[in-house]
């Protein structure tokens, strides 16, 4: 086909991608471990912005029984003419306790709190201008002296999974040597198979499978956090000084710091995004309209009315009959969809 004789549809890309630079993105991020870890040093080394101010961790006897709380805090940033509204949600208090019975709870509420926001809005009159604050991705920090999962570390990754996409993080990991780091990260994962904890590892097509077989090699990342800025022969380096030498934050041989930054800014973020909408957010919509359907509150009312000796058997059988046709609708429904993803 000729210069001439085309249609032109070939700069829908470009249009598109005008259109969403114009829009702006949207991104959320939790981070959850124990206080100590080094969560806020880490976000301020991903995104070089100070989120937290100077936030000190409170004494050990305040930390005694002091509960889960969720601060999240957002910021508008802009690199190139692209905006990029970023919320972190940091968790205070996760595993600080001694009895850290349900700990998770907190977590699991602002979640759904998050995906409820967003199908109210979604179900509403003003649709255009939806505001997305659900969780896209956690991550989940480990403490590098535990020799593993701890069960708290399990649970909590057990209970959250089916919910947002969790990326494992091995916190301080300068404070191992290397065959130790080789060693935890082996463990972990297998820990994590064994568990059934299902982890983001991305998906991709044929061309970018070297890019997801280097992403799930190197889970969990080994993380070095730093805002100091060090000189190491003759360059100015993000790092930290020890008397034996100094660990470069932005080295690959130092530790995966670039790797997790190239995964959730670059080349990961709206595949998170993605996988937020189509997978956990689907879950989280599907079983809200079963509970919220008329089937399912008539058939609970047919039951307790039995029970209790309520309506007559005519009201029940036609209650019945009701919910036997709402069951066949969504069965021819289910077949149409299925016939259209085949064509």
């Amino acid at each position: 086909m000729t210069d001439a004789s085309q249609l032109g549809f070939a700069n829908l890309p470009f249009l598109a991608h005008r259109k969403s630079v114009k829009k702006g993105f949207e991104f959320t991020l939790m981070v959850v471990g124990e206080s100590g870890l080094g969560k806020s040093t880490l976000v301020q080394s991903l995104f070089l912005t100070n989120f937290f101010g100077n936030k000190n961790n409170p004494p050990a006897i305040e930390r005694i029984s002091q509960t889960v709380s969720i601060d999240a805090t957002t910021v508008d940033i802009e690199e190139k003419g692209v905006k990029l509204r970023l919320t972190v949600v940091d968790t205070p208090g996760f595993g600080d306790a001694v009895n850290n019975t349900q700990c998770w709870q907190p977590v699991i509420d602002y979640v759904n709190e998050k995906y409820e926001q967003y199908l109210r809005d979604e179900s509403g009159l003003n649709r255009r201008n939806i505001e997305d604050h659900r969780v896209h991705c956690c991550l989940y920090f480990i403490n590098p002296i535990g020799h593993g999962l701890k069960p708290l570390d399990i649970e909590f990754m057990k209970q959250l999974h089916h919910l947002v996409n969790i990326i494992p993080v091995i916190a301080k990991a300068d404070t191992l040597t290397a065959p130790e780091l080789k060693k935890l990260k082996l463990r972990v994962m297998q820990e994590i198979r064994d568990n059934g904890i299902q982890v983001y590892t991305g998906e991709g097509d044929d061309d970018d499978e070297a890019e997801f077989r280097e992403l799930r090699e190197s889970m969990p990342f080994s993380i070095v956090g730093s805002n100091t800025l060090l000189e190491v022969n003759g360059k100015r380096v993000r790092g930290r000084l020890y008397p034996w030498g100094v660990v470069e934050v932005e080295n690959k041989d130092h530790c995966d710091f670039v790797k997790l930054r190239n995964m959730l800014i670059r080349t990961h973020m709206q595949d998170l995004k993605d996988y937020t909408q189509d997978m956990h957010y689907e879950n989280f919509r599907k079983k809200k309209l079963i509970e919220g359907s008329p089937g399912h509150h008539s058939m609970a009312n047919v039951v307790t009315a039995a029970v209790s000796g309520g309506p007559d058997k005519t009201m029940v059988a036609k209650e019945r009959e009701m919910d036997e046709l709402r069951r066949q609708m969504a069965m021819l429904q289910a077949q149409l969809a299925a016939q259209q993803n085949t064509v």
